[in-house]
C-alpha cells in the first residue's frame, strides 16, 4: 500500500461566476474563490474578539479585487455613509458561503405541530 496521495490542482476557476455585492450604492468585485486556509482563520479567531476583527478585516483585503478594496476602505471610513459591525458581519457570512458553496444561515425552525 503506497502512503502518498495526489490532491491534484485545485479547482478549475475559468468558468467560475464573479462574486459581487453592493453596498450604499457601490457594486464591489471580489475573487472568484479564496484559499481555504483564509476561511479556516475566520473560523480559528472566532472566539477573541480581537482576532476575530483583524481576521475580519485580513478576509476583506483577501477577498475584494485590489481597486475595490480601495473603495470599500474609503467607503468604511466615510462619516456619511455608516456600515454597522452587523452588516459587516452579515456580507463576510454571505462571502463565505459563496465560497464554500453552501448557506451560513441555518434554516427556520418551525414551531412544534406545525
Amino acid at each position: 500500500m503506497s502512503r502518498f496521495k495526489d490532491f491534484g490542482n485545485g479547482p478549475d476557476l475559468s468558468g467560475a461566476e464573479p462574486v459581487t455585492f453592493k453596498l450604499h450604492g457601490e457594486t464591489f468585485n471580489c475573487r472568484k474563490a479564496v484559499q481555504g486556509k483564509l476561511l479556516l482563520g475566520l473560523v480559528a479567531n472566532a472566539d477573541d474578539p480581537v482576532k476575530s476583527a483583524e481576521s475580519m478585516n485580513k478576509f476583506f483585503e483577501m477577498v475584494l479585487l485590489p481597486e475595490d478594496y480601495k473603495k470599500f476602505e474609503a467607503l468604511c471610513a466615510d462619516p456619511d455613509k455608516i456600515i454597522s459591525v452587523d452588516t459587516l458581519a452579515e456580507i463576510a457570512a454571505w462571502l463565505v458561503s459563496e465560497y464554500t458553496n453552501r448557506p451560513t444561515q441555518r434554516p427556520e425552525v418551525l414551531p412544534t405541530g406545525a
